[in-house]
């Protein structure tokens, strides 16, 4: 399961993707937690799954792509 960080995240997590096992891992959040351990997740972060919206409950499978990202803004 590949975990990809952007913009500001990434900053703020020191890198722009991790990679975890599977094993035991249902949801975003357990993905998460997986990969960063007790570090709380910022708050409005958004969330997709191999490019799909998703959210923090939303299921996901072995060989995911899972993206934490801050909200996009423009002008």
């Amino acid at each position: 399961m590949t975990i990809r960080y952007f913009a500001s995240l990434r900053e703020q997590m020191g890198q722009s993707e991790a990679r975890i096992s599977s094993n035991g891992i249902h949801t975003v959040l357990d993905a998460w937690v997986a990969a960063n351990g007790d570090r709380e997740i910022p708050a409005n972060v958004l969330v997709s799954i191999n490019q799909d919206y998703a959210r923090l409950d939303s299921p996901v499978q072995s060989g995911d792509e899972i993206a934490f990202f801050p909200p996009v803004t423009g002008g």
